[in-house]
């Protein structure tokens, strides 16, 4: 799994919550290093959408562009009318917004993660 924020308590809470829950966390300060990094080995992503440079999504549709059931949940703190009309636009999984249940995410995460193992059987 990566996570993308540019905040680095968010990122360094979200990759305790999750690595605590057994995921693979890969981390990254932005959406430029990530797709720099590239996604092969990752399972899913969880961004940011307010950050400098590639938000979180343009982030997205790059990632859906490459790999369409690719899960991409978007996070924010922003509550502007422009940002939930690209978020309703968007091809992300699940939005969340900040300060968000980290059960809750944690669940809708895992939720994608027991739909494709079903699906595998």
């Amino acid at each position: 799994m990566a996570l993308v924020d540019d905040d680095e308590r968010i990122l360094e809470s979200l990759a305790n919550l999750f690595e605590s829950a057994g995921f693979s966390i890969r981390a990254y300060p932005s959406g430029s290093l990530f797709l720099q990094a590239g996604f092969s080995g990752v399972d899913c992503l969880i961004s940011d959408i307010s950050m400098p440079g590639i938000d979180g999504f343009e982030l997205c549709e790059r990632v859906k562009r490459a790999r369409p059931q690719f899960p991409v949940f978007l996070i924010s703190g922003r509550y502007e009318a422009e940002d939930m009309a690209r978020m309703a636009c968007s091809r992300a999984t699940k939005f969340f917004r900040k300060p968000f249940d980290s059960q809750r995410l944690l669940m809708a995460v895992e939720h994608i993660f027991y739909d494709k193992w079903k699906g595998e059987r």
